[in-house]
C-alpha cells in the first residue's frame, strides 16, 4: 500500500524548472532513500510533500490525500526533521520536545526519556547554547517520540557524530519494525545502504533510477583483486574490464556485471592464487551516474 505517491510532479520558479516529472512511491513499512547532489531537487520535492510548496503540475498524494489541499490533516500523521534545525533560543531542549509532542496530542513520556538518554542530550540547557548536532538531536527526539505513521527526514544526521548516527539508525529500524514508513533524504550513502529498502536517485530535477539495491546493482561493477601464477598481459583487452591497477603481486580491476562469467573464464587458465571480490556499493552506482556529468563534486550535505 502506497503511503506517498507522486505522479509527474513538476515545479517551476519563473523560467527555472526545479522538478521535471518526478515519480516517487513510498510503501507502508518501507524505508525509501532519496539521494542526489546539491541542487538536484531533493528538498524542493520534500517541501511539496509537506504542503509548503505547491506543485506546478502533477499529483501528490500522502495517505491518499492531496498534499497541498489536505496538508493540515496529513500533518497530524507525519513527523518531519530538516537538516538545519532552528529552535526557540530561550526555551530549553526539553521544553521544545514537550511542545512538539503535545502538539501531536500524544504523551509518550517513557519514550521521550529513553530517547533523551540514547542521544545523550542535556534537556535542561537553553536552545541558544546548543551546537548544530544538539539541535538535530532535539528534532530527532521530538520526531521519534511522536506516534507518526510517516517520517520525512531531510539530511537528519547533519552535524551528528558517528555514535549518534548509529543511534539514529536504530531509531529508523525500530520505526520500520512498527510498520511505519520513512522517506530518508541523505548524502551519507553508507547510511542509505544500511537502512533503505528502495532508493530513488534524482538528478537535475528528474528521477533517473528507482529500485531496491539488488535491482540497481546490476547497473554497476564488481571489484576484483586477483593474483595468478602467470601474468595476465592481455587483461586490458577483455570486454567489460575497467580501471586495472597493479597492487603488489595482484591486479585490481572492475568488471561489468553482465560479463563477470566471461572474465572469470579468461582468468582461470592463468592459475588463480588469490581472488577477492567486492560487491558494487551504492556509492559506485551513484558515482557512475555522475561521472562525466561534472556533478560528482557536488555531492554533499547542502540543500536542494
Amino acid at each position: 500500500m502506497s503511503v506517498v505517491k507522486t505522479v509527474n510532479v513538476t515545479k517551476t520558479f519563473g523560467r527555472f524548472t526545479a522538478l521535471n516529472g518526478v515519480d516517487i512511491e513510498v510503501n507502508e513499512g518501507e524505508v525509501f532513500g532519496f539521494i542526489g547532489p546539491n541542487g538536484a531537487g531533493k528538498s524542493t520535492t520534500i517541501r511539496i510533500l509537506l504542503g509548503i510548496l505547491k506543485a506546478s503540475e502533477g499529483e501528490v498524494k500522502i495517505f491518499g490525500m492531496d498534499a497541498w489541499r489536505d496538508a493540515v490533516e496529513i500533518h497530524k500523521r507525519i513527523a518531519y526533521v530538516p537538516g538545519d534545525v532552528n529552535l526557540w533560543p530561550n526555551l530549553t531542549g526539553g521544553e521544545v520536545i514537550d511542545l512538539f509532542v503535545k502538539l501531536r496530542g500524544v504523551n509518550h513520556k517513557s519514550k521521550r526519556e529513553e530517547l533523551i538518554h540514547k542521544f545523550d542530550l542535556d534537556p535542561t540547557k537553553k536552545c541558544r547554547t546548543y551546537s548544530k548536532g544538539n539541535r538535530q538531536k532535539v528534532a530527532l527526539i521530538a520526531a521519534f517520540s511522536s506516534d507518526a505513521d510517516l517520517y520525512i527526514l531531510d539530511e537528519p544526521t547533519s552535524g551528528l557524530d558517528p555514535l549518534m548516527e548509529r543511534v539514529f539508525q536504530e531509531c529508523v529500524l525500530d520505526a520500520k519494525r512498527q510498520g511505519k514508513s520513512i522517506l530518508l533524504s541523505s548524502h551519507i550513502l553508507s547510511e542509505v545502504e544500511k537502512l533503505c529498502d528502495r532508493v530513488g536517485i534524482i538528478r537535475q530535477g528528474k528521477i533517473i533510477e528507482t529500485g531496491t539495491l539488488t535491482e540497481l546493482r546490476h547497473l554497476t561493477r564488481t571489484s576484483l583483486l586477483v593474483e595468478t601464477k602467470q601474468p595476465m598481459s592481455s587483461l586490458h583487452e577483455v570486454k567489460g574490464v575497467h580501471n586495472i591497477e597493479m597492487k603488489e603481486q595482484a591486479l585490481s580491476f572492475q568488471v561489468d556485471a553482465d560479463v563477470l562469467d566471461d572474465v572469470m573464464k579468461y582468468i582461470s587458465p592463468y592459475g588463480i592464487v588469490k581472488l577477492e571480490s567486492s560487491p558494487p556499493t551504492l556509492e559506485d552506482l551513484f558515482m557512475r551516474h555522475y561521472e562525466g556529468a561534472g556533478k560528482a563534486s557536488n555531492i554533499g550535505a547542502g540543500r536542494a
